[in-house]
């Protein structure tokens, strides 16, 4: 894994992202806004539990989908 690569969000994982969590803090957030955690297979679960639970948790999406959803059209 290069230096660059993202990491899972979960406190001392150093594993690569294969998931991210979209979440906000109603309290905090407007309701289109979206911060994300990075999880890797391990923690998936762990971490969306913690940001559903508070009803933070907006959207789990595979990494790489998340990746091609920002990614300038081609063409």
């Amino acid at each position: 894994m290069s230096e660059d690569a993202p990491i899972c969000s979960a406190k001392g994982c150093r594993a690569a992202a294969a998931w991210v969590l979209a979440w906000n803090n109603p309290k905090l957030h407007t309701p289109e806004r979206r911060k994300t955690w990075l999880a890797c297979a391990e923690h998936r679960e762990h971490l969306a539990r913690f940001l559903d639970v508070r009803g933070f948790l907006k959207d789990v999406v595979p990494f790489a989908e998340w990746e091609a959803r920002d990614a300038p059209p081609t063409g």
